[in-house]
């Protein structure tokens, strides 16, 4: 359990850090892209063993974890959009409502059971992530932008499903901080072409706030990743409750971050949904 506490914590750390972009005015995309290649550094500096680049392209997991890098810019970028056009509430259920992808994956491809109130606990989990992310009257979705936060739903938790396939299938546990470096690294490199591919319109600007942000992002990201591989190496658990745990926690943990440093107001709704959280934590990991 401390290694999936430490990813929670390692992700609202993240939360933290995107908040004080806006306070000091660092531009995300910018920042995003360094924080990946700081991420790749911080994996390259914890693996062990030695890096044979022909053995890594050779291996099992590569493509994949290639292909996995880019999603995670890509979602990124469509993340932003739907911020945009429908809001940080809609765009944080849809994340947030992933789970029920990998936990799907779990009980259909590996077979894993849950008991009825492990079962029950996901249930309320869904119901904790939407009420304690709505704000105001609850979501509007306009109809023609109705695709951005379906594609954010599935695209979240299709990154979730693939970390936790290529885990199983491909790596030991020495192997997570080379596997963590090569998808951060695609992921840094995918954003650089994209940069490259936008200069045109929006000339490239070298900004020392940028980079610092990026790398006070770049080592929390490592370790969320680095961490959640960790807790779902735990045989005491399976990984359709670490998913559950883990997505709700940081739901929760995050909005008590809300509370406390960004004197952010709850109505009632986001209360309930912070309740629900426990509820649902207790029951899935307990039973």
């Amino acid at each position: 359990m401390l290694n999936l506490a430490l990813s929670v914590l390692c992700s609202s750390l993240i939360f933290v850090i995107f908040k004080l972009f806006g306070t000091y005015k660092i531009q995300s995309l910018y920042a995003i892209v360094v924080n990946y290649f700081v991420a790749c550094i911080c994996g390259i500096l914890f693996y062990e063993g030695k890096i044979n680049v022909s053995e890594l392209v050779g291996s099992g997991w590569f493509y994949g974890t290639f292909a996995l890098g880019i999603l995670f810019i890509t979602i990124f970028n469509i993340m932003a959009k739907s911020s945009q056009l429908n809001g940080v509430a809609v765009t944080s259920v849809a994340t947030k409502m992933s789970l029920a992808i990998p936990v799907l994956f779990a009980l259909l491809v590996y077979k894993e059971s849950l008991s009825i109130w492990q079962g029950l606990g996901i249930l309320l989990a869904l119901a904790a992530v939407y009420f304690a992310s709505i704000k105001k009257k609850g979501l509007v979705i306009a109809p023609k932008t109705l695709l951005l936060p379906f594609l954010v739903f599935i695209g979240s938790g299709v990154i979730d499903t693939t970390i936790k396939y290529i885990q199983d299938e491909f790596l030991d546990e020495s192997m997570y901080p080379i596997f963590s470096a090569t998808v951060f690294g695609a992921a840094g490199t995918t954003g650089v072409l994209f940069l490259l591919f936008n200069s045109k319109k929006t000339p490239i600007k070298r900004n020392l706030k940028n980079v610092l942000g990026g790398i006070c992002l770049g080592i929390p990201n490592y370790f969320s990743i680095y961490f959640l591989l960790q807790a779902l190496n735990n045989p005491k658990f399976n990984s359709a409750s670490i998913f559950t745990i883990n997505n709700v926690a940081i739901v929760m943990f995050t909005t008590f971050i809300g509370i406390l440093l960004f004197k952010e107001k709850l109505q009632p709704k986001n209360w309930l949904g912070i309740g629900l959280a426990v509820i649902s934590i207790l029951l899935v990991a307990l039973f």
